[in-house]
């Protein structure tokens, strides 16, 4: 690992772990952050239904603008979207994260969400990322699925650079020649996040398997490697999602799952 252009990300200028704070919520603080949702959502009715079954979640997911590979795929309800989530979180009073995908919709972000989403597809998007480091609210970046974790760091610089330190890391998975799942969960880089930066890190199981059959092992690896948080997919019907139907759980499966991380967090220390 190169460290010296992680000024700001490194911790060789800064020896303590920073904790990011959004509204009520702390990463990288004693608790594992559980953050919960659908990969898109498509109605104030299936996040209501998801929001009220779900136990444990400090953090509601949904994607209002969804990059897709194809064009032909669901590309989200956009700003209808966003106010959606926005709804349910001040009713349930939960802050919510949701994908940004253009510096044009910067505005809108910050007037509306709490956490601003910078997906793997945009982990080099320089400019987008200078952009939400002018502002001052979190940001979960995400690794690129054919990044080292170097450039994750050095893509947080960019953010960092600018002034806002409300910086979240997520490991989702990198692209390998193994071809059994749809990435590659690389459980060592919490470690080594952790060793070089002081940011938080979180994992996001769904995206790296691409199967609820591995998301609860992924899920209680990546706790006891010390991951600050855990990001997963949740549906109240899966088979009838219009986005990575085949990755999510189901409501009851979620929340099994949080029974089993409870005793992997207090064995290390923490709690959820």
């Amino acid at each position: 690992m190169n460290v010296k252009d992680l000024r700001l990300s490194g911790r060789k200028n800064h020896k303590e772990n920073t904790i990011v704070k959004a509204k009520n919520v702390l990463f990288g603080s004693e608790k594992i952050v559980l953050i919960g949702g659908p990969c898109a959502v498509e109605s104030e009715k299936q996040v209501e239904e998801i929001a009220k079954g779900v136990h444990g979640v400090s953090v509601y997911r949904g994607g209002s603008f969804k990059p897709r590979t194809s064009p032909y795929s669901f590309l989200g309800l956009e700003k209808e979207g966003i106010q959606i989530l926005k709804k349910i979180s001040e009713e349930h009073k939960i802050p919510f994260v949701t994908e940004i995908t253009k510096i044009e919709d910067l505005d809108y972000f910050i007037e509306n969400v709490d956490i601003i989403q910078i997906g793997a597809r945009d982990m080099q998007n320089f400019e987008l990322l200078k952009a939400v480091g002018r502002t001052k609210k979190p940001v979960l970046l995400k690794r690129g699925f054919g990044n080292t974790i170097e450039e994750l760091l050095l893509s947080s610089e960019y953010i960092l650079k600018e002034g806002n330190p409300n910086v979240i890391l997520c490991e989702r998975g990198i692209r390998t020649f193994e071809n059994s799942e749809r990435f590659t969960l690389d459980i060592g880089a919490i470690s080594i996040i952790k060793r070089y930066s002081h940011l938080p890190v979180i994992v996001d199981p769904s995206h790296a398997s691409g199967d609820p059959f591995y998301i609860e092992s992924l899920s209680l690896a990546a706790i006891a490697a010390g991951a600050d948080g855990l990001m997963i997919e949740i549906h109240n019907d899966p088979a009838n999602a219009l986005s990575d139907k085949d990755q999510a759980l189901t409501i009851e499966q979620y929340n099994k799952l949080v029974e089993k991380i409870a005793p992997v967090a207090k064995a290390i220390g923490r709690s959820v």
